[in-house]
């Protein structure tokens, strides 16, 4: 969502605190929303000041940003997300936010790097190397599946 800038607040940095408005608004969801995913998933912990003010912290955007795009993108549930935390498949600051990060920049993370990611996981440590070898060759076809559609998307 792009956001507007208001000239008469600064802008601020990326480890600054966010008040639920601003997160809201990044996420283009209501407030309520915001409020109801807290009782649904406990690793959303914003510290809340006077008056039960909400401050979210950059790693609490990050999370809810997962959250939103595996519930309203991906189309998981509630209690499919819940589950991909509780099993640990989703953290907070998982490398798939970089990744995120980097497509919406028009850059495919690397073949390599992804599965160094994945190496990095212990279920994945433990295949061995043929099957490696398969996800590897997968993974780079993707990659280039994922650059031929960002180029027809772009000729539309």
């Amino acid at each position: 969502m792009s956001q507007t800038i208001d000239p008469r607040r600064p802008a601020k940095s990326e480890s600054a605190f966010r008040t639920i408005s601003e997160v809201a608004e990044d996420l283009d969801v209501p407030q309520h929303v915001l409020r109801f995913w807290e009782t649904k998933f406990t690793q959303i912990r914003p510290m809340k000041r006077g008056g039960g003010r909400r401050y979210y912290r950059p790693e609490d955007v990050a999370l809810l940003r997962r959250i939103r795009s595996l519930l309203y993108d991906d189309g998981f549930t509630i209690k499919g997300v819940q589950k991909l935390l509780r099993e640990g498949g989703l953290k907070p600051l998982d490398p798939i936010d970089a990744d995120d990060e980097m497509e919406e920049q028009g850059a495919a993370p690397a073949p390599a790097d992804v599965i160094s990611v994945l190496e990095k996981r212990s279920e994945v440590a433990a295949l061995p190397e043929q099957v490696k070898g398969v996800v590897q060759s997968v993974i780079a076809e993707l990659s280039i599946v994922s650059t031929l559609l960002r180029e027809a998307s772009k000729v539309h």
